[in-house]
């Protein structure tokens, strides 16, 4: 059962690790039957994130076009874009953003750095219209962490979950892959 998903605008699919994002985001890509960009945030630093994203990529048609943006990806994208857009994953996008930053760099810094991402992202899709499919990992659920870091993390990624689902047309979050409809 898929719930309706507008053909236009921002559809935010939220999920823990495995719930089924991006597998959801692609059928639904596949299922309007329109060119598609696939915008891959993750980087392979190692061998094993190396070998998830070839999974990630074979899993994909061949005809949609991809491009590896680890951040910035609001000022990447120039008009014309194609009809459908997935950005996957908002989850990396923020921690990549936060691994390039000085190790000392104040919360207040990295929390504006990754606002301003998400508004510019979001002013790219209002700039270039289509049907964006917008993958995050909602990570409010869990432990709080332990470390400074991980609480910055928690916090950034919440923060822009809660921009992008205020943005968003549609919000579908995933739970051992069956979609609900919470916007």
């Amino acid at each position: 059962m898929n719930p309706e998903i507008p053909v236009s605008g921002i559809t935010l699919i939220l999920g823990g690790a495995r719930s089924g994002k991006s597998s959801f985001a692609e059928n639904i890509a596949r299922e309007t039957g329109n060119a598609v960009l696939f915008i891959a945030t993750a980087t392979a630093d190692d061998n094993e994130m190396a070998e998830r994203i070839r999974q990630h990529q074979a899993s994909r048609p061949a005809g949609w076009q991809t491009l590896e943006i680890p951040y910035n990806l609001g000022n990447h994208l120039a008009s014309p874009v194609t009809p459908v857009v997935i950005v996957d994953c908002i989850t990396l996008l923020v921690s990549n953003i936060l691994i390039s930053l000085p190790e000392n760099t104040p919360d207040e810094v990295v929390l504006d750095k990754i606002c301003t991402e998400i508004d510019e992202l979001i002013a790219a899709q209002a700039r270039l219209g289509g049907q964006w499919l917008i993958v995050s990992n909602e990570v409010g659920l869990g432990l709080v962490p332990p470390y400074p870091l991980g609480r910055v993390y928690r916090d950034a990624l919440g923060r822009a979950n809660q921009a992008l689902a205020s943005a968003a047309e549609r919000v579908i979050f995933m739970v051992a892959g069956i979609p609900m409809v919470v916007k």
